[in-house]
């Protein structure tokens, strides 16, 4: 099934390995959990010997071991979570992991953008329906938050922060009271959360100031920070794992030179030192300079050279798809790229002669003059 899909859900992608750790798990679960929340733990930062499973799990999401800890104590509880960190953190593949382990549906999603009203959080209408019979409980279309709380699941609601403040004062309620009222009409008009029911929220914390939370809605969310990975054997592995799936997805074979895997890495963590040692915002690329886009530079490097290339992945091509996913503003991210390449990667090249550092910086030079 999930070749036929473009992007398979968490519990659809992992649907054996979940269906296995069910099987085998025998400890206390939380109201109508699947998983227990130790084995949530292991489905999602994969086993270890302690575990004494018959087969290992492998890892899907690289962090520290405290903030999945906490944020499955915080969904065993009545409260909401709220997962808050900078752009490529892994917030959404975190709450989705944890919305698949506990509750095999990840789908229950309210994309929080202006656009978004507070239908999107409780409920509408089937226009249709009501002209034809009325408004009644058939003719009402419950949100995805309204489907979560019926059926004792995990709704989740992305990018909290940047809908309204009217939008984000209708989960304050649901947070709190645990049901929505339907004052259309006259009897049943109370839908009630079921045990179970709760809400991941993610919030892009360089939207700070967009739609700042109101202090009776933080009240009902524990905050879990994610922080940008900066330790480059956890980002090595985040950049392994998500490259491996894509070579899979789109069947490529491919090979990833090791030397080539460190040269992104490298030139990630000194423009991020170069960031923080910025005077101002003009001299900071607009990028937050995540793991997320070291993926997308390195997967747009990899479908380049598997479609316009000899099947092979160089530093020329890997240095033009960093320069072009990184410049968005022009001239000002030109400008700090152009200084960063004769700054940092000709200096590094000649200390390295003769190793890919050398086409690293001759594709860079050549990508930043075509883009100026």
């Amino acid at each position: 099934m999930t070749e036929e899909l473009l992007r398979a859900p968490a519990e659809v992608k992992y649907a054996e390995e979940l269906d296995w750790l069910e099987s085998v798990d025998d400890a206390p679960k939380p109201f109508s959990w699947r998983l227990s929340p130790a084995m949530v733990r292991t489905f999602i930062l994969g086993s270890e010997r302690s575990d004494k499973l018959e087969r290992d799990i492998a890892p899907k999401w690289f962090g520290d071991r405290t903030f999945v800890e906490r944020s499955i104590v915080t969904l065993a509880s009545d409260r909401g979570l709220l997962l808050i960190g900078d752009p490529g953190t892994g917030k959404s593949w975190l709450a989705e992991l944890l919305a698949a382990a506990i509750c095999r549906n990840s789908t229950l999603v309210v994309q929080g953008t202006a656009g978004t009203t507070e239908d999107h959080i409780k409920y509408s209408w089937n226009v249709s329906m009501v002209i034809a019979k009325g408004q009644s409980r058939e003719s009402m279309i419950p949100s995805p938050i309204m489907t979560a709380m019926e059926g004792g699941v995990i709704g989740r609601f992305e990018e909290l922060t940047r809908s309204t403040s009217d939008v984000q004062d209708a989960l304050i309620s649901i947070l709190s009271e645990k049901y929505v009222s339907v004052p259309e009409l006259d009897t049943d008009n109370i839908v009630f959360a079921k045990p179970g029911f709760s809400i991941i929220a993610t919030a892009n914390s360089r939207d700070r100031g967009v739609n700042d939370l109101s202090s009776a809605l933080k009240r009902r969310f524990n905050f879990v920070r994610i922080p940008v990975v900066t330790n480059k054997k956890s980002e090595a592995e985040i950049v392994r794992f998500r490259t491996a799936e894509l070579l899979r997805r789109h069947e490529i074979e491919l090979e990833v030179p090791p030397t080539l895997l460190d040269i992104l890495l490298q030139s990630f963590a000194d423009l991020r030192a170069a960031a923080a040692a910025a005077g101002s915002d003009d001299e900071k690329l607009e990028s937050a300079l995540s793991t997320a886009e070291q993926i997308g530079v390195l997967e747009d490097a990899i479908l380049h050279s598997q479609f316009f290339g000899d099947r092979t992945l160089r530093a020329q091509t890997l240095a033009a798809s960093m320069v072009g996913s990184l410049v968005r503003r022009s001239p000002e991210d030109l400008s700090i790229l152009n200084k960063f390449w004769h700054g940092v990667i000709e200096p590094r090249s000649k200390q390295e002669e003769g190793s890919p550092w050398e086409g690293f910086l001759e594709g860079g030079r050549e990508a930043i003059a075509t883009l100026s």
